[in-house]
């Protein structure tokens, strides 16, 4: 006997053996105390309906809940690193009929004749995306902002989107390298290969910040005059332009507007590019 016999009456005999607090007792561990969940990626994820600029369609995007993720870290070049998820894998918005595409920063700010470009030469050809699971993969990620910078190209962008949305595909594919699983297929060569996609990125972002500099006004993608200016020293010294480098890390350290705090960043690029002078 049990406090569920008799469920067979209604025809729900399987049941007559299940335990009341099943499930709560699978979530107690060995030591009797009660397991923490494990937040996954989906759980920080939402659906957000936008409307496409070019051809009006409503569509829906993932995002990362705001708030639900905690910034642990950040590389030299402003590569954010969060905790549980990459929030870059969802930056860029593609519409799924008519193939436009931008970082969200940017999406909705369209001129008539952009969207006549878009149209004639990303519309008519694009065959839409690929069906994605709960989350997006780095290919996934990497393929939206692949679709995003072909249309910076299309609609005649300024060099800094341009410039902005290289850079947010170079450490996209920084965090595939840094995740890649070591029973890949040909992983020593997969690695190569995206190590050398992420420096032509990075070249690419590099001189598209070096064109905007003089010629836009600031802010610029979020980033005031001298952040963009640390950033364009730490791309120049990826790239091995270290003379070139040096000289914005001057403009840096030597301004009275910088923090203490991003003087303290620039520092740490000299550093780095001394020793790696004197390697050369």
């Amino acid at each position: 006997m049990g406090v569920f016999s008799g469920l067979d009456q209604f025809g729900l005999g399987k049941l007559e053996k299940v335990h009341v607090f099943e499930e709560e007792n699978s979530k107690v561990g060995k030591d009797g105390k009660k397991a923490e969940h494990q937040v996954t990626e989906e759980e920080l994820l939402f659906d957000k309906t936008f409307r496409c600029p070019v051809c009006d369609t409503e569509f829906h995007s993932k995002m990362v809940r705001t708030g639900k993720v905690k910034l642990i870290s950040a590389d030299t070049d402003l590569r954010p690193k969060y905790q549980l998820v990459d929030s870059l894998k969802y930056d860029a918005l593609v519409c799924p009929k008519c193939g436009y595409a931008a970082l969200s920063r940017f999406f909705k700010f369209m001129m008539p004749a952009q969207a006549k470009l878009i149209r004639e030469n990303i519309s008519k050809n694009f065959s839409g995306l690929k069906p994605t699971g709960n989350i997006y993969t780095y290919d996934d990620a990497i393929a939206r902002h692949q679709l995003a910078l072909v249309n910076t190209v299309v609609k005649k962008a300024k060099a800094s989107e341009k410039a902005y949305t290289c850079l947010k595909m170079a450490w996209l594919c920084r965090g595939k390298a840094e995740t890649l699983p070591k029973e890949t297929p040909d992983y020593d060569k997969v690695i190569t290969d995206l190590n050398k996609e992420e420096l032509e990125l990075l070249a690419n972002a590099h001189d598209g910040f070096v064109g905007a500099f003089s010629k836009e006004s600031f802010p610029m993608c979020g980033m005031d005059e001298i952040t963009v200016t640390y950033l364009i020293a730490e791309l120049a010294r990826r790239i091995g332009k270290y003379d070139e480098s040096s000289r914005w890390i001057s403009r840096v350290l030597t301004s009275r507007e910088a923090s203490e705090r991003i003087k303290n960043k620039a520092r740490e690029i000299k550093e780095m590019l001394n020793k790696q002078k004197e390697k050369k």
